[in-house]
């Protein structure tokens, strides 16, 4: 493992990081639709990047590029959530306390938050990929596997039984049961998501409008956004993104538990007593969750998400075995995407409460909304409308009941589960 060779990995993996901070700022377009588009020009690229390296070496680059991308969009795919009302899949509950703290003028409170639980969860991640490989390479594999739709039906028994009171269990149940079905809708592939710039998914507008348009419906009578304030001295302490690290470790390796599921049975569990905290949880659980992906794909081949699977197409059988050549560099690359992920989501966070000082919502909320139309639209055509219109009458629900949104995050575990049993 030459110089020559960690300095292109360095190289690969700043470029990464600003595609990442593309789509991660950038509502409706993902980190893996990027992946997708990568693993297509791939033979383009890599003439390119040939002309400066071993071409054994030139899958490992590119996926060390496909891998920071991804890091850096689990750091700053919770801005645009905060500001602009569009969360990720992987940011959908933290839609509600972010718009809150913005509300309160604190909307740097909530992007530094996310951001030290973001910073914990990669760099632990990274910490405990080696051990981790080395249990799941030595039978530890097999025993996961195994116990799989048991997990997931647990954590959904979990996210119903922890609401309040009988009426409130069922009211979660029925939740849980009618996201679930609009998930299974929106899995089927025979119902259309074509939009202008083609095929999309319709995960975009189905989380938009169960976790995302509602608390800006319910902000729009507001008279204005307060003046936004940073207080940098009062840090998130590291152990909500430590006990992320824990979920995440979950979420990374059992197919269904997504970065969502595993917030709302963290949530649900073991409730935090602020939103920074509760944040700082759910960031660090997304950023560990893109971590642990490798180690996945590294001990089973197989992808956990959008990105490592195109990892696999690309580096092949690169990452077998235990501490290989081209998982140690993918795990540099994570650091460096890290340290670049911190900056830029403090930075963006910055320059986000600087336009939201003082405007009105009202009128930022029906920008917003119209953006939010036109991107569903655009990526997912008149379908993606009108799941979008279903899911918000049903993401209003909990709040003209006054209950918590963690049952709608049946929309991802009902699939797996009904997918598991057929």
């Amino acid at each position: 493992m030459g110089a020559d060779l960690l300095l292109l990995v360095s190289l690969m993996s700043m470029a990464g990081a600003l595609m990442g901070a593309f789509t991660g700022l950038v509502p409706g377009i993902h980190v893996n639709t990027l992946a997708t588009m990568m693993l297509a020009s791939y033979p383009s690229i890599s003439s390119l990047v040939s002309g400066f390296a071993e071409p054994e070496a030139v899958p490992v680059l590119v996926s060390a590029c496909i891998v920071s991308a991804s890091v850096v969009h689990s750091y700053l795919d919770f801005v645009p959530s905060v500001f602009i009302g569009a969360p990720d899949p992987d940011e959908a509950l933290t839609m509600l306390p972010g718009h809150r703290l913005l509300m309160e003028g604190r909307g740097m409170a909530a992007v530094r938050a996310a951001a030290a639980g973001s910073a914990v969860g990669s760099f632990s991640a990274v910490i405990l990929a080696v051990p981790v490989q080395y249990i799941m390479l030595r039978g530890g594999a097999e025993a996961m596997e195994a116990v799989t739709l048991a997990v997931v039906i647990f954590v959904s028994a979990v996210v119903i039984f922890s609401a309040d009171g009988l009426r409130g269990r069922l009211l979660a149940a029925a939740l849980f049961a009618a996201s679930g079905a609009m998930g299974l809708v929106c899995a089927m592939p025979e119902l259309p998501s074509n939009g202008i710039f083609g095929e999309g998914t319709l995960l975009f507008p189905l989380l938009t409008g169960l976790f995302g348009i509602p608390p800006l419906l319910a902000s729009a009578s507001s008279g204005s956004f307060p003046e936004q304030r940073d207080c940098p001295e009062r840090s998130v302490s590291p152990l909500p993104g430590i006990k992320g690290v824990i979920t995440g470790c979950i979420a990374g390796w059992f197919p269904g538990i997504t970065a969502t599921a595993g917030a709302a049975l963290s949530a649900s569990v073991c409730r935090e007593e602020t939103p920074e905290n509760f944040i700082s949880l759910v960031a660090s659980i997304g950023t560990v969750t893109s971590v642990f992906s490798l180690v996945t794909l590294s001990v089973t081949g197989s992808g956990r998400s959008g990105t490592s699977a195109v990892v696999k197409e690309i580096i092949g059988d690169g990452l077998e075995g235990f501490c290989s050549g081209g998982f140690m560099l993918l795990l540099l690359s994570v650091c460096l995407a890290s340290a670049m992920g911190y900056a830029m989501t403090i930075a963006s966070g910055r320059l986000m409460s600087k336009l939201a000082d003082g405007l009105e919502p009202r009128k930022i909320n029906l920008a917003v909304l119209i953006i939010i139309l036109s991107l569903v639209l655009l990526m997912t055509g008149t379908c993606g409308i009108a799941v979008l219109a279903t899911a918000t009458l049903l993401g209003l629900v909990p709040q003209s009941e006054g209950s918590g949104r963690i049952p709608l995050t049946g929309c991802l575990m009902v699939p797996v589960i009904i997918g598991a049993l057929l």
